[in-house]
């Protein structure tokens, strides 16, 4: 569609997002599985268990998923700043794949770090977002 043309690379992020959350789904169960978990239960909090950081990585996914779609989409359809929205979605998405990589490498800390700071940063560029929005209705 063409009047969503400026917005190509949010709209990919999205997606991009998506797909990554739906590939870490499986990985995660698998890796539970092989731990001699049931389906559907948690690791137990380990930051040196592969299972356990597989784990938060797809669930912290779960979470931002709906609030990056909800800005992003509602600041498309409401005619933000086409290069803000696709920068800020960009930014998302490059900060939520840092954290995923932190996550699956162990290098994350339970708190503070370098994970903590790439999920201030997504944060804030998803609150950008929503300002963005907020600025293109009012």
């Amino acid at each position: 569609m063409e009047a969503f043309a400026a917005y190509s690379h949010a709209l990919a992020a999205l997606v991009i997002f998506t797909l990554i959350i739906l590939a870490l789904s499986p990985v995660s169960a698998l890796a539970k599985q092989k731990a001699g978990l049931a389906p559907g239960a948690t690791p137990r909090e380990d930051y040196a268990d592969k299972a356990y950081r597989l784990n938060r990585a797809y669930l912290n996914g779960c979470e931002t998923l709906p609030a990056f779609l909800t800005v992003t989409l509602v600041a498309i359809l409401a005619g933000a700043a086409p290069f803000w929205v696709n920068l800020l979605a960009s930014l998302v998405l490059v900060s939520r794949l840092v954290m995923i990589v932190i996550h699956l490498r162990g290098a994350g800390k339970p708190h503070g770090g370098l994970r903590s700071v790439f999920y201030v940063i997504g944060w804030a560029c998803m609150g950008g977002l929503a300002l963005l929005t907020l600025a293109a209705v009012f």
